[in-house]
């Protein structure tokens, strides 16, 4: 158990992922200056209930990401802009309000190496649905990537699929909360399936046709 000052947001960090945020609020201000005097993370947490500033302080979903600040540029009247680097998930216990900002009393954990039959199956079928997904998205953006930089491993390509994937709030929250690595790698496979068919219609000329099999509404 450790305790972890929360920062609700209308984002999900995962592992690895880089976020930048502007710090202007009081409550916020002294979350921040804490975190960088104490050389400690805060965590981002996906709002359930409320706003993202200026009001009260939000209800987050129970799992989070902690952050680690990297870069922190001071501007006037105490105001920040920083960039902070996602490390370790967690699941918090009991929340505190106590202060102007949310702590919390919270677990960490990582997906579960739970059945590696079906770890090796889906990261296998992962990695190149994540590559076709990019290189979808580099043909209509005139970019070019390198598919090696891409891993192998079943872990690091959940998580590099996990950060790279356009897809609202609440299914990356689902993502960030699976317990088990096997289930994680599996829903990003349906998801990346129909995310590369659902960007290839948008991406396709108005006249061209695309056959997307039979639709129930089921």
């Amino acid at each position: 158990m450790a305790y972890l000052p929360l920062f609700p947001l209308n984002t999900v960090l995962f592992p690895g992922m880089q976020i930048q945020l502007h710090i202007f609020e009081e409550r916020y201000k002294i979350m921040i200056n804490n975190c960088i005097e104490n050389n400690e993370p805060f965590g981002v947490v996906l709002i359930k209930h409320g706003s993202e500033a200026l009001g009260p302080v939000a209800t987050p979903h129970p799992v989070g990401c902690t952050a680690a600040i990297s870069e922190v540029q001071h501007l006037p009247l105490g105001r920040m802009n920083i960039t902070a680097v996602g490390q370790r998930r967690f699941r918090i216990k009991r929340i505190d309000r106590s202060q102007p900002f949310l702590l919390g009393d919270v677990e960490f954990f990582k997906p579960a190496d739970d059945q590696p039959d079906l770890i090796h199956r889906y990261s296998s079928l992962l990695r190149p649905l994540v590559i076709h997904y990019l290189e979808t998205l580099s043909s209509s953006e005139d970019a070019n990537f390198d598919r090696e930089q891409i891993p192998h491993r079943a872990r690091s390509i959940a998580q590099i699929a996990s950060i790279l994937l356009q897809a609202d709030s609440a299914q990356k929250q689902q993502l960030l909360a699976m317990p088990s690595l096997s289930r994680l790698l599996r829903m990003l496979v349906e998801i990346y399936r129909l995310e590369t068919l659902l960007l290839q219609v948008r991406l396709s000329p108005p006249d061209k046709e695309f056959n997307i099999g039979p639709f129930s509404s089921n």
